[in-house]
């Protein structure tokens, strides 16, 4: 066996709640979307878990639920990495219309093919596995390593920049991993075995 990795989708934002596409617009969490973060530090802290290093995306939603689970687990001052490579996916033109006006404008099946599509892109935005090119790369080089000497990393970071990353570790399709749902402040705990296969994984849910 060798180390931990701890994946978060951020809390509830105030786009989420008012159904509008966010990507890369840098929003702020709900009152809901702060609870949930803190309910995720109280979890892994009742599972026992510290962190040796903490990485994160350069929006606050993402950075504020880290900081949340790192105040409950008791390592407020936690080295904590910033880096756009962990960004939610980019909706280009999409960003910051509500989802039911965008099918209005496009149809219903359109938007559907640019939300759930694995290699699709929106106007001027990114696909699932543009994300994924991006998010790879720095999962290798600069997450992975602390796992495979055997710490503990915790990940606080966005639902397609997790899928990306959840698509590597459990080995599955572009069809399969657009199905999947994060549910938002809901912690992922993987363990890792030497080589960097995944030993198991559990979802900390209520």
């Amino acid at each position: 066996m060798s180390g931990t990795l701890v994946l978060v989708r951020h809390g509830q934002s105030e786009w989420n709640l008012e159904n509008l596409f966010t990507g890369w617009r840098d929003v702020d969490l709900t009152e809901q979307g702060h609870a949930e973060a803190k309910t995720a530090g109280a979890r892994l802290k009742a599972h026992g878990l510290k962190f040796d290093i903490a990485f994160t995306s350069v929006l606050k939603r993402a950075q504020k639920t880290c900081q949340h689970i790192l105040d409950a687990v008791g390592q407020s001052g936690l080295e904590t990495i910033r880096d756009q490579a962990l960004n939610e996916r980019d909706y280009g033109d999409l960003s910051g219309l509500n989802k039911d006006d965008a099918r209005k404008k496009w149809g219903e099946e359109q938007v559907h093919i640019w939300r759930r599509s694995y290699d699709v892109q929106p106007p001027g935005g990114e696909s699932l596995k543009d994300t994924g090119a991006r998010v790879w790369p720095y999962y290798l080089h600069d997450m992975q390593p602390h796992v495979l000497r055997g710490g503990t990393v915790l990940v606080a970071a966005h639902g397609n920049s997790l899928r990306a990353l959840i698509m590597a570790l459990d080995g599955l399709s572009g069809d399969a991993i657009v199905k999947m749902e994060l549910g938002t402040g809901v912690p992922i705990v993987y363990r890792l075995n030497a080589d960097s296969t995944v030993a198991s994984k559990e979802i900390l849910e209520e």
